[in-house]
């Protein structure tokens, strides 16, 4: 997960992560049988960490008000904590695949895609006027909060993400 939100799913390798782990590769090749297949699994073990630090908690407040916001500043505190050394995970490899076609790129547009639609649904359930927009604009400022730290260092970014939130959220 280091290495992928770091340099990349392609930076991703069986050779390279048995050398890190220090075991062979035959038994790392044995257990994903390729470097797309364990680019797949690093993918499926991003969505648990990502469902796991983000979505369940916010999933469990108790009004939708609640949930979407609980959802989004999580997301915000998920890259500020820097959980991942590459900043987030989905960023990158988002990044990196968004015009690959394959696997790889279906299964990050799938969880992806998750993602935005579960800020859309809570948009819908708070009444938002325009549900898909909403979650597209709270996506692209969590998104741009990311990419601005990881450009340009400064801590203050999430504090202007936090602010634009809060002007779009449903009261």
């Amino acid at each position: 997960m280091q290495i992928a939100s770091r340099e990349g799913l392609e930076a991703l390798t069986i050779g390279r992560l048995a050398s890190d782990l220090g075991m062979s590769k035959s038994g790392l090749f044995g257990h994903f049988g390729s470097k797309e297949e364990l680019q797949l699994a690093t993918i499926d073990r991003g969505s648990e960490i990502f469902a796991r630090t983000i979505m369940v908690p916010a999933m469990r407040e108790d009004t939708p008000q609640k949930r979407l916001a609980a959802l989004i500043y999580n997301f915000v505190d998920y890259v500020e904590q820097g959980t991942f050394e590459g900043g987030c995970f989905w960023g990158s490899v988002s990044a990196e695949f968004d015009n690959r076609p394959g696997p790889v790129r279906d299964l990050i547009g799938e969880k992806v895609g998750h993602w935005v639609d579960t800020l859309r649904e809570q948009a819908a359930e708070c009444g938002a006027e325009d549900p898909k927009q909403l979650a597209f604009e709270l996506q692209a400022i969590g998104q741009g909060a990311n990419s601005a730290y990881q450009l340009f260092r400064d801590p203050a970014v999430f504090d202007r993400a936090r602010k634009s939130i809060d002007r779009l959220l449903p009261q």
